[in-house]
């Protein structure tokens, strides 16, 4: 999904370059530290905006500071290190790469204004974002052209989506308030940045809750989601996605190293169940994608890279003849 363990761009570009050959991704490392991390990885591509380091957390600055210029050279050291790693592989230009980004709803909700409180709070200053990100993104994505030539993908993380839908985000202090935001709003939020990028996006979100319909009507193209957080209710919902024709991204692999020895086919199972019980044939399985449930950062480096082999196994076998599992 975009994040790696360990600190060594270096490898771990190689490691994805080499063992995702369909669609290989620009590798984040938030165990660098300050910068590195989902918000500060995505400071450094906003366009007129700058955030610097506060207290608690990430904040609008005036001016590009330190934290700022850090998470530029991190990132730009990952380009670096990408583009070194698809050399080597001898890589063509007719590829398509991942790149990642937070959403502009899960931005705004971990990011504070110049006062201390919730971006989330300013509905203006939440618009000025959404476009600055969009904008950030499109230019990214154009960068990796121009470097490798090949296509980009884009993919939004909004694991504080159903919060901010919901109206369960703390204030910085106990007079401080975060209202709810209207699920019209939140969408037309997201429309911004994704439209802005210009390219194909997924969006996606961990969290049990996700929010389906809303994601359905999104401008996205793709909706990513852990499957083993999904309760029943959401059933219905993943069903109107697959009848909408847009993309399913199923988490199905453990982030860490699971006890025992599971099998790829395990793995599996809980997506072949999902789609018997929507009443889809198992044909339908052929236009999911795989991975693993959330980012890799947490896992050690040898389960990190087993479970990118079992989410290709799972994601081959359902190409080759899903009828059969």
């Amino acid at each position: 999904m975009g994040s790696w363990p360990g600190t060594d761009a270096r490898e771990a570009a190689a490691v994805i370059v080499g063992e995702l050959t369909d669609l290989p991704h620009l590798v984040e490392s938030p165990a660098r530290g300050l910068g590195a991390d989902m918000i500060g990885r995505t400071s450094a591509l906003l366009v007129d905006l700058h955030l610097d380091a506060s207290t608690t957390g990430y904040r609008l600055a005036s001016r590009r500071g330190t934290v700022a210029a850090r998470a530029e050279d991190l990132l730009n050291q990952d380009l670096d290190a990408f583009e070194e790693a698809w050399e080597h592989a001898g890589r063509g230009a007719d590829r398509t790469v991942k790149v990642q980004s937070a959403g502009p709803l899960t931005l705004a909700a971990h990011a504070e204004l110049t006062t201390g409180k919730r971006v989330l709070t300013d509905r203006g200053a939440v618009r000025d974002l959404a476009e600055s990100l969009g904008e950030g993104i499109a230019r990214h994505a154009a960068e990796l052209t121009r470097r490798l030539g090949v296509s980009v993908v884009v993919q939004l993380d909004e694991p504080a989506l159903p919060a901010v839908l919901g109206g369960t985000l703390q204030g910085r202090t106990y007079l401080e308030t975060v209202a709810a935001v209207p699920e019209p709003e939140a969408q037309d939020v997201l429309d911004t940045t994704i439209e802005g990028t210009g390219l194909s996006v997924a969006v996606h979100c961990c969290s049990g809750d996700a929010p389906m319909a809303l994601l359905r009507r999104s401008a996205a193209d793709a909706v990513a989601f852990d499957l083993s957080r999904i309760g029943t209710a959401d059933l219905d919902g993943i069903g109107e996605l697959l009848d909408s024709e847009t993309a399913l991204i199923l988490g199905l692999v453990p982030t860490t190293r699971p006890t025992g020895k599971p099998t790829w086919r395990d793995h599996a199972a809980p997506a072949i169940a999902l789609i018997d019980r929507l009443g889809f044939r198992r044909t339908v399985l052929r236009s999911v994608s795989v991975t693993p449930v959330c980012g890799l950062s947490g896992a050690d480096p040898d389960w990190a890279r087993t479970a990118l082999r079992v989410a290709r196994d799972i994601a081959t076998a359902f190409s080759d003849d899903p009828e059969s599992l």
